[in-house]
């Protein structure tokens, strides 16, 4: 049984499979102040099995293994394009981790549902739950086993777009949602509903931290690490990034993880918010004064400070 640090975080981490989601998997496994209680997969920017795959591999290669995994059966309400939820079966072909080889059998798997309530249920103190994917899982845990809604210390969201445009660009939509909350409107909508202590970290703020080239270039220079050069690889396959003629890949999920080492770089707005269930604006996540449902909201971050944290946490 996986033992824990007493003075330490003890977090569940909701991801849903892309690249950035791996990299703060691997930012979170160099966090000395974190133990892991479970990881969760949300198939929505992936396939499970592939997402799962990549999982184990990162796992085994940092001599993490054993952590609890859950899989998630539901498939949200919209889906993903395709070409961007095939992004894992591309990391695993990457140098470093073709030749890695996974147990299954070494870590015990259930629906991601039921692993979230149990480690929230029988932890020994508040647990912090970060999701870089979609809400699903949590609110389907709420849902089985309301009581654990009091047994949260915190809840660190990438999702929404408040004060900016989405980045949902599709059918009958007016493109004011974030692809995270828009994956499963209904579920965001509800999550507001439970008033927990839930953080925010939108494109507002992620909007202004870029995986530009000179960061690129700053984390080859240290490639001898195995967080630096496994980090550097992953960001590589993200150089296609629709728009392909520019490069916008930004550090949506990374930029949340770090708000778990680093709270002191952000300045955090309490707010009212609402997010839309249905309709033309499904996901849309917007000001509604009197709703009742703070959130706290990440609207600036310390840049050089988050950058130089990240290369320091990769020379590992």
């Amino acid at each position: 049984m996986k033992q824990f640090n007493d003075k330490a975080k003890q977090v569940i981490f909701d991801h849903d499979g892309s690249a950035d989601d791996f990299l703060s998997l691997m930012l979170l496994l160099s966090m000395e102040h974190v133990d892991i209680a479970a990881v969760t997969i949300t198939p929505a920017d992936c396939y499970a099995e592939n997402a799962l795959e990549t999982t184990l591999k990162i796992l085994a290669l940092t001599n993490k293994t054993g952590i609890d995994i859950g899989i998630s059966s539901f498939h949200g309400v919209n889906a993903f394009p395709a070409e961007w939820r095939a992004r894992p079966k591309v990391l695993n072909a990457l140098p470093l981790m073709i030749n890695v080889e996974t147990k299954p059998g070494a870590t015990r798997m259930a629906e991601s549902r039921n692993i979230i309530a149990e480690k929230i249920g029988s932890a020994a103190r508040p647990v912090t739950v970060l999701m870089t994917g979609p809400c699903s899982s949590l609110v389907q845990a709420i849902e089985d086993n309301p009581g654990i809604v009091d047994r949260i210390s915190e809840v660190v969201w990438m999702g929404g777009a408040i004060d900016v445009p989405g980045n949902v660009r599709t059918y009958n939509h007016d493109n004011s949602a974030e692809w995270n909350v828009f994956w499963d409107p209904v579920a965001s909508h509800k999550l507001l509903q439970y008033q927990l202590p839930l953080t925010l970290v939108p494109l507002d703020v992620t909007n202004h931290v870029p995986v530009n080239i000179a960061f690129l270039k700053s984390l080859a220079l240290q490639s001898s690490f195995l967080y630096s050069n496994l980090a550097g690889q992953f960001w590589a396959t993200t150089i296609d990034t629709i728009p392909s003629y520019e490069y916008t890949y930004f550090m949506w999920d990374v930029l949340a993880t770090s708000y778990l080492a680093i709270p002191e770089a952000f300045t955090i707005e309490r707010t009212e918010l609402e997010i839309a269930g249905k309709g033309p604006n499904a996901g849309q996540t917007y000001r509604k004064p009197g709703s009742g449902q703070w959130v706290g909201v990440a609207r600036h971050v310390d840049k050089a400070c988050f950058y130089n944290y990240l290369l320091g946490r990769f020379r590992r």
